[in-house]
């Protein structure tokens, strides 16, 4: 084997990766060429920018060739240009980590401290009470593009308007699996038409969606930095935007609690959380029996079997029979 054979061996096991392809590509190619005439560096890399890289890595350099004959640009060899390059990641990290503990120093003064001219407390900064809409629509979005890790939300599908194919909401950006996104839907959410389609679409975008039969409230958390929270049941009306690690905490803990109860989106069938009595009352509510009828087939007072339906209702989180039967069935607790 060749010597330029074993440096270009040496290079693929050394740089691939550490360094951007398109950098390795050139490198490998004025290593091949052991060097060219710093005149035609450009043409043969590809422009100055990478003549420009190579040399700022120190995976190339200027070798004078005689006083009559032009300077070459020669490539490093795989293990000083592997030598160059940790030297300039090892700068880069160094700046990059400057400028982030600046900036925590900065968002942690900020928080802390009134801005000019403001009469409010620093503590002021932790919450926030929002009312204008198109600021609370503004934030919602900022907090998407806000989170690096985690963006978890509550949705209860409480809304001010019906819900049409025109009022569907898009669905999430896609954050190319740096971002985990988890939502839990109040039951209903999936059990209106336009509803399961916009869980659908966010599912598809890569979110992990969960159902609960009743949400309390709705919830926007980014990370475990911020969180948006309704002062109305639609939340556009008024909102608290949370920056205390403390409450910001305490909401993920709540949001973990919730997640585990739920059942995941799209399963076909769950254990009904009902006693043997009230699953009894559901399986006749679905056949059009009254409640005299029910109780007589039952042997049980027309008041306890209201009282059951009371449960079923409020663990469906629906008024009527009709929807009764019609959730049930897509939670797979009737046939």
């Amino acid at each position: 084997m060749t010597l330029d054979g074993q440096d270009q061996i040496n290079a693929q096991r050394l740089l691939t990766g550490v360094v951007p392809d398109e950098i390795f590509a050139s490198y490998s190619k004025l290593l091949a060429q052991d060097g060219c005439p710093e005149d035609d560096a450009a043409s043969l890399l590809g422009g100055d920018d990478q003549v420009a890289e190579l040399t700022a890595r120190g995976m190339a350099h200027l070798r004078p060739d005689g006083p009559l004959m032009p300077p070459r640009l020669v490539a490093a060899p795989p293990e000083l240009a592997l030598q160059g390059i940790l030297a300039d990641l090892s700068r880069r990290l160094v700046g990059d980590q400057e400028r982030l503990l600046a900036g925590h120093k900065r968002l942690s003064e900020y928080h802390q401290t009134p801005a000019a001219g403001s009469s409010s407390s620093g503590a002021d900064r932790f919450v926030q009470i929002v009312t204008d809409r198109d600021e609370i629509s503004r934030l919602s979005y900022a907090l998407i593009n806000a989170a690096r890790h985690d963006w978890l939300t509550l949705d209860n599908y409480v809304l001010e308007a019906p819900v049409e194919d025109s009022t569907g909401y898009a669905p999430l950006p896609v954050f190319e699996g740096q971002v985990r996104c988890r939502a839990i839907y109040e039951t209903r959410c999936a059990e209106h038409p336009i509803g399961a389609k916009t869980i659908e679409a966010a599912v598809a975008a890569g979110e992990q969606a969960r159902l609960l039969p009743r949400i309390g409230m709705k919830m926007k958390l980014a990370d475990e930095a911020v969180a948006l929270l309704p002062l109305t049941p639609t939340g556009m009306g008024g909102a608290l935007l949370v920056r205390s690690p403390v409450i910001v905490g305490a909401l993920r803990e709540y949001f973990e609690l919730l997640w585990e109860k739920a059942i995941p989106f799209g399963s076909t069938k769950s254990a009904a959380p009902l006693t043997p009595a009230q699953a009894q009352v559901l399986q006749l509510l679905t056949q059009g029996l009254s409640d005299e009828a029910i109780a007589r087939r039952m042997d049980i007072s027309v008041n306890t079997m209201r009282r059951h339906w009371t449960a079923i209702r409020d663990e469906l989180g629906v008024e009527t029979r009709f929807a009764a039967g019609a959730a049930a069935a897509r939670r797979g607790w009737i046939d």
